[in-house]
């Protein structure tokens, strides 16, 4: 079945509409679903069409919906409007704002603004699974191994970095926050008064510095503006937070080349998920090798 036919089932099956003349166009942007804006009697909505295979990939729909639904009683996510259980399509309001790029995030008003979102989705209810990148690294390694995926030369070899920043972690453990751990730039919206949050299908129960780590990678944040992330979340600004944070960058840079891997075998859409796991696989061992690697075991083992 093609993604065409797919919406034109899914737009007769939506309550929402239902007898009403609609209009559907695509929206840009995913890696791993499809998107549709549906536009009827002046109302938009946003319907999600899950990518193929996305098992492999770790994503659990119900506990996609549980978080959405979740999240959105924070004022900074969409609400769910419908879902379509036998498809995993998820039909969700539409938000009317800038769709942001890390260009236009990368000021310190900005990432004030980031933090002040985050605080707010991090207050809301606890999400219905816990996230734990150690843990997802070794399930897409298992992916990788009974699919035959390739995976970057020398990644195995990091392993023991990989351990020595867990083990770091573990001497300073972090109350965990419902947090939705892939932050790219895209996935902010700009309404003019608030950033608003979309698309959780990695959401779950986290350290809040992944977060803050993630995003700040995915982002291009320089060191400065990691400081202004901090502050504008912690109230303050201390070497073992940035040294979490930016361990747990690292984190995801690692976690994410393997998902990246995957995607290069299995997904259909046009995008060259291998340059990207390359990029950030090289950023990764970048980290691993640079001469604040130890100083952030330091600062994050000390607390």
């Amino acid at each position: 079945m093609n993604d065409g036919q797919a919406i034109e089932q899914v737009i007769e099956r939506v309550e929402l509409w239902k007898g009403r003349d609609v209009t559907v166009s695509p929206l840009s942007g995913g890696l791993t679903n499809s998107n549709y804006l549906v536009e009827t009697d002046g109302a938009r909505y946003v319907v999600r069409i899950p990518g193929r295979s996305t098992e492999l990939l770790a994503v659990d729909r119900e506990n996609e919906r549980h978080n959405a639904e979740a999240a959105a009683t924070t004022g900074v996510a969409p609400r769910v409007l419908e879902y379509l259980a036998e498809l995993n399509v998820m039909v969700v309001e539409f938000i009317e704002g800038e769709t942001m790029s890390g260009e236009r995030l990368r000021s310190p008003a900005m990432a004030r603004r980031m933090g002040d979102s985050l605080k707010r989705l991090h207050a809301g209810p606890r999400f219905l699974h816990d996230f734990d990148m150690f843990r997802l690294v070794e399930f897409y390694l298992g992916v990788c191994d009974e699919h035959g995926v390739t995976i970057p030369h020398g990644f195995r070899d990091r392993m023991r970095q990989v351990a020595a920043v867990e083990r770091a972690f573990g001497k300073r453990p972090s109350a965990t926050r419902p947090c939705h751990n892939d932050l790219l730039a895209e996935n902010y919206i700009d309404d003019g008064t608030q950033l608003w949050i979309l698309d959780f299908e990695y959401s779950g129960n986290n350290d809040p510095c992944f977060e803050l780590g993630d995003t700040a990678q995915e982002c291009g944040f320089d060191q400065e503006l990691r400081s202004v992330l901090c502050e504008a979340y912690f109230g303050e600004v201390r070497a073992d937070l940035l040294g979490r944070m930016n361990l747990q960058a690292v984190m995801a840079d690692v976690g994410w080349t393997l998902w990246a891997a995957i995607q290069a075998r299995i997904s259909p859409i046009d995008y060259d998920f291998w340059g990207w796991a390359i990029e950030r696989w090289d950023r990764a061992a970048a980290a691993f090798d640079s001469e604040d690697f130890p100083r952030w075991l330091r600062d994050t083992a000390r607390g």
